[in-house]
């Protein structure tokens, strides 16, 4: 039989991280064990949040804990159980246990730290499923690649040396020191004739 403890729920912090209030009175920050949603600003990350909100705000759940009690940050672990889990067979996991339903649902990317593995083979399975069915963030599609970016236009003018076509730097001579420009990081052609690209990486006079 799984062996969980009730508690409520205080506040959701996250798609995978609330506040808890056992019924001794102790409240704790939970982090559930096996998944990882998108964090808030990211991608889904709002989705998930509000996701785990609707199934979870204010409501009476049951906490299973694994072998490893709390992470770095001294968070408490566990799987999160909607109603007292009865069999903790397959069916059981999918419908009843939320860390699962994250997966299913595609609000979540398995994570796995062992020694928290209790459910890592269903865990698998499931997230397999949604991301071949493209469920949630699995059918985010590809952001389209950036434009490429134009190159400034080269200057113009006499008394602009060829070899730095993107600033506008007299010829020598007289010689020119990185001090005695006000320009940084700029592309260098050859010949450089004022050696502003030491190390011949093709920019000058880098910050």
């Amino acid at each position: 039989m799984v062996q969980v403890a009730q508690a409520d729920v205080v506040r959701v912090i996250d798609g995978d991280t609330i506040e808890i209030r056992f019924i001794d009175g102790a409240i704790e920050r939970l982090r559930f064990i096996g998944v990882d949603t998108p964090e808030k600003g990211d991608p889904y990350g709002a989705e998930a949040t509000s996701y785990t909100s609707k199934a979870l705000a204010s409501k009476k759940i049951w906490i299973e804990r694994d072998a490893g009690e709390r992470d770095r940050y001294g968070r408490l672990l566990g799987y999160v159980w909607l109603s007292p889990p009865m069999r903790g067979d397959e069916g059981d996991i999918r419908s009843n246990l939320f860390n699962a339903r994250l997966l299913l649902d595609g609000y979540a990317k398995l994570m796995t730290v062992p020694p928290n593995v209790k459910y890592v083979d269903q865990f698998t399975t499931y997230q397999a499923s949604a991301r071949n069915e493209d469920k949630g963030l699995w059918g985010i599609s590809a952001a389209a690649p950036a434009p490429p970016v134009e190159p400034p236009p080269a200057p113009t003018g006499g008394d602009c040396d060829p070899s730095y076509p993107d600033v506008c730097i007299p010829p020598a001579p007289p010689d020119l020191d990185c001090p005695e420009i006000s320009h940084r990081d700029f592309r260098v052609l050859e010949p450089d004739p004022h050696g502003f690209d030491g190390n011949n990486d093709g920019v000058g006079c880098e910050s």
